[in-house]
């Protein structure tokens, strides 16, 4: 299917693609020059500013050349002005990601017991596939009622693309839907060859134009601290601190990311979460 070519053989000329048509010319010192029919740059235009041959650039595009080497990658990164992230996935995707066997995730009954201890802050974590795979009674409340059999799907990208409930949680579902794309795309490019990551992309691609929309940008997203408003039925509209922690990986098992949410002592939210 076009709209997840990343997922295969054409993931690095896709995630390209779709960077090389972000960027504007005119942000990186080429004049427009009246109509343009491509958006963004030409792929002669990304070549000159990477400082490499057009006829290789256009190889990689079309996945025939590959493992390019760490200087192209870095010129290629700084031309389509890459973040941390991006970057970090434009060298997954070029280089060896054979072979790899779909990752195994295992919730330990500590971290449950100390999502559990964490009775003041909602907690949950997600693995790879945004499954949610762990939960204190806080966090399952929070983000939509996990604890409630049939009232919202486990997974965070089929919730928030394929519920409309979602945009009562998540006020701010334009952001939420663009985090958990790009998630979603760093983990086709770690692991490749995981059939259910690769069948639920594209069975979101069949289902939801806004998933299809999204993930035709590009966007890349790594888990990161910050500040988020969430509605609950009750408590209402609630804007919350939030900090993502990676519990460490056991041997032949991928590691699970652990969301907390807090509030100022002191505050409305505060109370809220008291409440619930």
């Amino acid at each position: 299917m076009d709209d997840v070519d990343h997922i295969g053989g054409d993931a690095l000329g896709g995630f390209l693609r779709a960077r090389r048509e972000r960027v504007a010319p005119e942000h990186v010192g080429i004049a427009g020059g009246g109509r343009r029919r491509v958006r963004g740059l030409r792929r002669e235009e990304l070549a000159q500013l990477a400082g490499i041959s057009v006829d290789y650039y256009v190889r990689l595009e079309q996945g025939r050349a590959t493992q390019p080497s760490r200087e192209v990658l870095d010129a290629l990164a700084r031309a389509l002005r890459l973040d941390a992230a991006e970057s970090g996935h434009l060298a997954t995707l070029a280089g060896d990601r054979r072979g790899g066997r779909p990752p195994r995730v295992r919730v330990s009954p500590v971290l449950q017991r100390i999502l559990d201890d964490m009775a003041c802050s909602p907690a949950f974590a997600t693995d790879h596939r945004l499954d949610v795979v762990a939960w204190n009674g806080l966090g399952g409340e929070l983000i939509g009622g996990l604890d409630e059999p049939g009232r919202r799907d486990r997974n965070n990208a089929r919730f928030l693309f394929l519920d409309p409930a979602a945009r009562d949680v998540h006020p701010e579902w334009e952001d939420r839907a663009a985090e958990a794309v790009g998630q979603l795309r760093v983990s086709a490019g770690r692991y490749p060859d995981d059939g259910e990551l690769a069948a639920l992309i594209s069975g979101l691609s069949a289902r939801s134009t806004e998933f299809r929309r999204i993930w035709a940008t590009g966007e890349v997203v790594m888990c990161a601290a910050g500040r988020k408003r969430l509605r609950h039925r009750v408590a209402g509209l609630l804007t919350l601190d939030y900090e993502t922690l990676h519990v460490p990986v056991a041997p032949g098992e991928t590691g699970v990311v652990v969301h907390v949410f807090s509030a100022e002592r002191g505050s409305r939210e505060a109370a809220a979460l008291a409440r619930i």
